[in-house]
């Protein structure tokens, strides 16, 4: 089969690999698209490697047909569509996935669709409702909106019933992402987010979660403003790896400051999540209460273009790779 290898210039290359060989308990799967993600680009420049085990080649989610199906296992069978969350591999033909990370297509989406599910559903619902215990009424802060990620959490909170704010570059992108439902769009070239969050606690809004990616320096200034027991979640450091805390709003307020990866929990763990995602959110999104977002889909052989995308941060919404043309 063939699979996008990294080249010693770091570029990505279609190349032939060795076809995976399913264990008892795991499926093959004929890959028809798989989705980008932000920890593809680390990956990529060798500082987010697959975990042991897995596929050296890039790939978190994928969507696709079940072809084999091991000794082992009973609840999938040949022909099944299925998507899938991966450790690595998802670029490429075929992938050799453990029975409990399959999860069937919700009912009218397409495969592309399916795609840019697994990987950005289960971090959103992982830091939002795990994590966060966000409850419906309550305002969760999800900053960076035009990225994949915010394209799922954004509707994700609202459908459960959750206020949501989140912070753009500028006034385009804030029209660009108004679509997702976000209540206020921060642009935070302009404007103070800090500011805004203390002005949302004295209008009675304060934030009871936020889904950071970005992290730096906004952090420890808007901390101080979230609701009496609130959490922050920290999913990434895009804006910075140091902050200034205030302990002492931290230690009135009860509030919870977490680092939280998705990749680092237990098989176990991601299996839980993925069947919360069936059982809580599939159903949302087959009424069209969520809609996945796709911002553009292009041929597996032009991931490198696709990465483009991904590293000018012109997306809104999720950027897939299309397997089955290649």
């Amino acid at each position: 089969m063939k699979a996008i290898l990294i080249d010693e210039n770091k570029n990505l290359v279609w190349s032939e690999v060795a076809d995976p060989v399913i264990k008892e308990d795991e499926v093959l799967v004929k890959i028809h698209a798989a989705a980008l993600n932000r920890a593809d680009l680390l990956q990529r420049q060798g500082k987010y490697p697959s975990p042991p085990g897995c596929p050296e080649w890039m790939g978190l989610e994928v969507a696709g047909v079940i072809e084999k199906v091991g000794s082992a296992v009973t609840n999938w069978k040949i022909g099944d569509q299925v998507c899938a969350l991966l450790g690595g591999g998802g670029y490429a033909e075929y992938v050799a996935v453990k029975y409990d990370m399959l999860l069937p297509i919700p009912k009218g989406l397409s495969m592309v669709e399916a795609a840019a599910l697994p990987e950005a559903y289960a971090t959103s619902y992982l830091n939002l409702f795990i994590e966060g215990h966000l409850e419906a009424g309550q305002t969760a802060f999800v900053p960076a909106g035009a990225s994949g990620l915010a394209s799922v959490a954004i509707p994700m909170a609202k459908a459960f019933g959750a206020r949501v704010i989140t912070s753009v570059l500028s006034d385009e992108i804030a029209e660009k992402i108004k679509p997702l439902g976000a209540d206020v769009i921060i642009n935070s070239t302009t404007q103070c987010v800090e500011e805004i969050l203390k002005t949302e606690e004295e209008n009675g809004t304060p934030v009871s979660v936020s889904m950071d990616c970005l992290s730096g320096e906004t952090l420890g200034k808007s901390l101080p403003y979230m609701a009496r027991g609130g959490y922050w979640i920290v999913i990434s450091t895009l804006a910075g790896i140091e902050t200034t805390v205030k302990l002492r709003p931290l230690l009135t307020k009860g509030l919870h400051l977490v680092g939280s990866m998705l990749r680092n929990r237990t098989p176990e763990f991601k299996a839980y999540i993925l069947s919360e995602l069936v059982k809580n959110v599939w159903p949302k999104i087959e009424s069209g209460m969520i809609k996945p977002s796709i911002y553009r889909v292009l041929p597996i052989t032009e991931a490198e273009a696709a990465h483009t995308i991904l590293e000018r941060s012109e997306n809104v919404g999720k950027v897939v790779l299309n397997v089955c043309d290649a």
